[in-house]
């Protein structure tokens, strides 16, 4: 099963700064106004590594889920760096270690890393194990995706990755804890002092350093009989799948591009969160509401509500009740809730599918009302052409308000079971169909790949 290994971290040293100045967010959720402050944080922020660009997308959308990535013009000549953010990367990455800002850990260790939150109206905290894990196809049932991904978000780690050989933010996996044993070691071993705590915004971080042979081999043993489930950092993943080929291919591949910075969570914790990714329809020519509801009337009850505000209150009510709901606004005070009436017309629309993606509100969303009634097929939403995603239900009522959007439709959030179960019958679901918060930061801890061990 999964082969989890410690490994030699780059961390800031104390000349760099306060590390709280030093991190920075994973790059698809860093939007154009953060991207300016992380850059005006310190000139050592990780975000000169994690998103090397003067500008990112902004809206909405670009904030809360949609692919905020930089827009770069393609160079004409890529050795240049003032030129090729990618190249300034590793251009930066190489002047922090010559110049000490970045080092090596002596001892290779695993790294405890928690968060303590606020959601859904009480405080949450989530621990997780930041570790390398050995790179496997998907096909082989060890580490399992939920999630389509998208190739312009892959292509851009893909030149990071060549330019800089090196993992700035760890992929967000999920395992299962029967018995609790890897609970109980990462109580007793964050049990005292972190090696860093400090608040950023609404969240505070915490990380332990665990570099005792004994604990390691211990965490080794428990992983070696577990089956990994993606939550979050497809793209990084798959590109750094790739890019272990490549190095192959060239004959210079090395031990470390074999494996990839982790951060692995129990999935029964308490703390884990999920948020709802919105949906946003913008272009769509033709668009016309009524005619759109008429439609969906053929498979949902369709019922006017006449406050906005009380949607998101509702739809929790529906997946309480075990119903596949969404709310659609078009503009105006009210809102109008769409119920599915027979789990049946998922099944006529998803053929072949399993009774767990077929369950999903969202695979629902996309097969019977984007495709069917609004005739956005799959290419189109791969592209983002006529779609696009946030997770903040008060910006998608802004955006179709301003006239952004066409139309927007508010979801509740995936259940975790519902992504395992998904993972688990060897499917993905639709591209942003979850929303896992918070997002572990980038700076913490790097993992150089030719010198990983």
């Amino acid at each position: 099963m999964a082969e989890i290994r410690p490994f030699h971290a780059l961390r800031y040293a104390a000349k760099a700064g306060e590390i709280a100045g030093l991190v920075c967010p994973p790059y698809d959720v860093i939007g154009e106004e953060e991207h300016r402050a992380l850059l005006a944080r310190s000139p050592c922020n990780a975000v000169r590594l994690e998103l090397p660009a003067g500008e990112a997308c902004s809206g909405p959308a670009g904030r809360d889920g949609n692919e905020p990535l930089p827009q770069r013009r393609t160079p004409q000549g890529a050795e240049n760096p003032a030129r090729d953010p990618y190249a300034r990367a590793g251009e930066t990455l190489r002047a922090w270690l010559k110049e000490g800002v970045l080092r090596r850990d002596t001892d290779a260790g695993l790294y405890l890393y928690e968060q303590e939150f606020e959601a859904f109206g009480e405080r949450r905290k989530l621990k997780g194990l930041l570790c390398l894990v050995r790179l496997e196809e998907f096909s082989k049932g060890i580490i399992l995706p939920h999630e389509e991904t998208l190739s312009k978000a892959k292509e851009d780690r893909f030149r990071l990755m060549e330019a800089t050989g090196c993992n700035f933010s760890p992929v967000f996996a999920l395992y299962g804890d029967e018995g609790g044993a890897t609970a109980a070691r990462m109580a007793a071993l964050s049990s005292g002092a972190p090696r860093y705590e400090f608040p950023l915004g609404p969240v505070v971080h915490r990380l332990w350093l665990v570099n005792d042979k004994e604990a390691i081999r211990a965490f080794c043993g428990e992983f070696a009989e577990r089956k990994l489930y993606i939550a979050d950092g497809h793209h990084r993943y798959e590109t750094a799948l790739r890019y272990r080929d490549q190095k192959r291919a060239e004959g210079a591949a090395c031990e470390g591009d074999g494996y990839i910075l982790m951060l692995l969570s129990d999935m029964a914790d308490p703390g884990l969160t999920v948020f709802p990714t919105h949906r946003l329809v913008r272009g769509a020519p033709g668009f016309d509401a009524a005619a759109l509801l008429r439609r969906c009337a053929e498979r949902f009850e369709v019922l006017p509500r006449p406050d906005i505000a009380s949607a998101q209150a509702e739809l929790a009510e529906r997946a309480r009740a075990g119903e596949q709901a969404f709310a659609f606004y078009s503009g105006g005070p009210g809102w109008t809730l769409l119920v599915l009436r027979d789990p049946a017309a998922a099944a006529e629309a998803l053929p072949g599918k399993s009774e767990a993606y077929r369950g999903l509100d969202v695979s629902v969303l996309h097969s019977l009302i984007l495709e069917r009634a609004l005739g956005i097929d799959r290419a189109d939403m791969a592209a983002q052409k006529s779609l696009a995603y946030t997770r903040s239900a008060e910006e998608a009522v802004a955006s179709v308000r301003s006239g952004e959007s066409r139309c927007a439709f508010l979801l509740n959030p995936t259940r975790v079971s519902q992504i395992r179960g998904v993972a688990a019958a060897g499917e993905k679901m639709p591209q942003k169909s979850t929303y896992f918060y918070p997002k572990p930061l980038a700076g913490l801890v790097f993992n150089k790949l030719d010198s990983a061990f």
